[in-house]
């Protein structure tokens, strides 16, 4: 049997860790051609000597050094830097993981595209700073996107052989973070460590601060509009605290189609990584008489404020998305930093959106990458203005 050729960007986090893993578990049926990483160059390179990968490549020139002397006398090219990722993600692959957090996944993810790959998408920041484009780019070059985001898996399952006229809405579920149990009023002290612990996913520190504030369901919501084309008004969102309904999808003869799975990343990255076929998969089977009962709760927009915005965000369109995402990740460097409270991050990117809005108009549609990364950069400076004027006042 023929090998699948395969790359993993972001092979050192959360997502690409478990993608390995499944890798791992039949070595045989694939060629790893590139994993890349950024600080932490001892998983980077451990994993590329145990893949056999063709190249490994640090985002950060400066450790250039220390991967080489890792990678010493096994064979894997060894690189770095922003250039050094767009040539593997020229590499010939049949399916790329893109998992690279931020807008540093966007030119990769771009890149792979236009080889007519199959991308497996893990980076939210794609579909949120320039969903048309990265749709327009899979259409030009007959590219596959497939959704690695548990909500948006569960969807996109969700959907297989149904007609998209017959969808009145999408229901993303929440967990609600760590501090979902915290009254309202004591979310201002939360700190870092309040934030940063997770009551069921595994998942790195700032994407679990991201879930407490929901700021990353906001995010979904976004791409939810912008992968499934459906309008604001037919995505919802429910708390739902134990984590095992991913999302739901309700058809116009009024059924709705739910997803049910362990909180384990392996599910959904597992259906990306064997589509359209379904594999035997290493994950918790559940057991519904054990669980019991599953919970379901509206959200309060006093306790979740992102939510409200990314609405706003999702009825902008242009570069509205762009503008969320770097403002919302400058304002979580700011709450790290102890420039700000918990609560003061959404108020930060609003003030972010509303300077922009003044500058070039959030509406205008976004006509290339270069587009995006240049809003994404006044964004991130006008944000930290932002933070800068709050911690004067504080």
């Amino acid at each position: 049997m023929k090998k699948r050729r395969v790359s993993i960007f972001g092979a050192t986090g959360s997502i690409g860790q478990n993608t390995i893993d499944l890798i791992s578990r039949d070595p045989d049926a694939y060629d790893v051609m590139a994993l890349t990483g950024s600080s932490n160059i001892a998983q980077l390179a451990a994993d590329a000597r145990s893949l056999g990968a063709q190249i490994a490549v640090t985002a950060d020139e400066r450790l250039l050094p220390d991967l080489r002397a890792a990678l010493d006398g096994s064979g894997v090219e060894a690189a770095a830097g922003e250039a050094a990722l767009l040539e593997a993600a020229d590499r010939p692959a049949d399916w790329i993981m893109s998992a690279i957090v931020g807008a540093a996944g966007l030119a990769p993810g771009f890149q792979a595209l236009r080889h007519g790959t199959t991308l497996a998408l893990a980076n939210k920041e794609s579909l949120v700073t320039a969903g048309p484009l990265l749709l327009q780019e899979a259409r030009a070059h007959s590219a596959r996107i497939l959704p690695v985001d548990s909500e948006h898996s569960a969807v996109f399952q969700g959907l297989v052989g149904e007609d998209m006229a017959a969808v009145e809405r999408i229901i993303i579920t929440a967990s609600g973070g760590g501090l979902r149990d915290w009254p309202v009023e004591a979310l201002a002290s939360a700190t870092p460590e309040d934030a940063g612990a997770h009551p069921n996913w595994d998942m790195g520190q700032r994407i679990t601060i991201d879930s407490a504030s929901m700021f990353n369901k906001a995010m979904e919501l976004i791409e939810t509009k912008e992968f499934f084309g459906v309008a604001p008004s037919q995505i919802q969102t429910v708390i739902h605290p134990q984590s095992i309904v991913h999302a739901l999808v309700g058809f116009n003869d009024g059924a709705l189609m739910a997803h049910l799975g362990a909180p384990d990343m392996r599910h959904a990255i597992g259906y990306a990584l064997h589509y359209p076929d379904r594999k035997t998969l290493p994950v918790e089977r559940i057991d519904l008489a054990h669980l019991a009962k599953l919970e379901f709760y509206a959200p309060c927009d006093t306790r979740y404020p992102a939510l409200k915005i990314a609405r706003a965000v999702m009825e902008t369109g242009g570069h509205a998305g762009c503008v969320f995402n770097a403002a919302k990740e400058v304002a979580l460097d700011g709450f790290l930093a102890g420039r700000i409270g918990f609560m003061d991050m959404s108020g930060v990117v609003e003030a972010t959106l509303d300077a922009i809005s003044s500058k070039i108009g959030l509406s205008n549609a976004v006509e290339t990458l270069e587009d995006v990364l240049q809003t994404d950069q006044m964004a991130r400076k006008t944000a930290w203005t932002m933070i800068e004027q709050h911690a004067e006042k504080a």
